[in-house]
């Protein structure tokens, strides 16, 4: 652990702190990511399918660029129990909006439990998978070893898109970090190395609101496993169920908890409101005496 330059507060050490990612380059020992959420997908649980359509998902990601993002996330079948999307539909969803952010300088996720559908990704251009299965099929981990890709490994217990009804821990937090550190350790036993890995908790996946809470208290705990952790807590039910509100009031409640995240090392937060999450994360980092600010006016001759 070190203290933040400025703040006096406790930060993680990172082992491998500079990352370079789809040709972007980050220090992540005080830089934060901001990635931007983009669902091809008819039922996702945000938006409810407003960027299904492929024009649709082009222009949010555009957007989501022009408001400051530095990642985009596309998913083409959500995390949620449901029938199956067959693979080959899958990659028609995501392919054509890798391709058409080819070349905005923007580091490209694909959200997604198929090795197939991450190949195809990676191929198209892609740099990053985001498996929020946490390496449920080895073949993912071989693909990406294969590639320059970075794998995101989630936490979550269920068999891809299989409900988990009212899971159950003795120490949410412990357990979940057990996980990573297997999981992390099956990736880099098929040759992913650990400065291409990027660990997240997975807040609502297979866990109720008592238990995305402790790991948001606690994130400490995980970000101390020294890999650049990612969180994504923007509009979980988690947020709504604390605060009391449904889904399109959950902005503020988001960004709390994502800030709340930073505090304790987190290093990308992926959020749907770009806008407020990139102010929100750039203040932090200010704060933190991670940047300098924009201008200096107020009370200066």
């Amino acid at each position: 652990m070190h203290l933040s330059p400025a703040s006096g507060i406790t930060l993680p050490e990172l082992r491998q702190p500079l990352r370079t990612i789809g040709g972007r380059a980050f220090d992540f020992s005080r830089e934060v990511a901001v990635m931007a959420v983009i669902n091809r997908t008819p039922d996702s649980f945000y938006d409810r399918g407003a960027t299904f359509a492929l024009d649709a998902a082009i222009a949010a990601s555009l957007a989501a660029i022009a408001e400051g993002a530095d990642w985009v996330d596309i998913g083409g079948v959500k995390f949620a129990p449901g029938p199956a999307v067959p693979i080959a539909a899958e990659i028609d969803r995501i392919v054509p909006v890798v391709e058409a952010l080819s070349g905005t300088g923007v580091v490209i996720s694909v959200d997604t439990f198929h090795p197939e559908v991450a190949l195809a990704g990676i191929r198209a251009g892609a740099h990053v998978i985001n498996d929020t299965t946490g390496v449920s099929d080895p073949r993912m981990a071989e693909v990406v070893a294969d590639s320059e890709a970075t794998l995101v490994i989630t936490h979550s217990l269920a068999a891809p898109r299989t409900a988990y009804p009212a899971p159950q821990y003795g120490d949410v937090v412990a357990e979940v970090l057990a996980f990573l550190e297997e999981r992390v350790a099956l990736a880099t036993g098929f040759g992913v190395p650990p400065e291409r890995i990027i660990v997240d908790p997975g807040h609502d996946l297979n866990k109720n609101t008592r238990h995305s809470l402790e790991i948001t208290r606690r994130l400490a705990e995980i970000t101390a496993l020294g890999l650049p952790t990612l969180v994504a807590v923007s509009n979980k039910d988690f947020v709504g169920e604390t605060i009391g509100r449904d889904r399109g009031a959950r902005i503020e409640g988001s960004i709390a908890a994502a800030v709340a995240c930073i505090l304790q090392g987190a290093r990308i937060v992926r959020m749907h409101n770009v806008r407020a999450a990139v102010d929100a994360v750039r203040m932090t980092e200010g704060i933190l005496g991670f940047r300098e600010p924009v201008y200096l006016r107020h009370n200066i001759a």
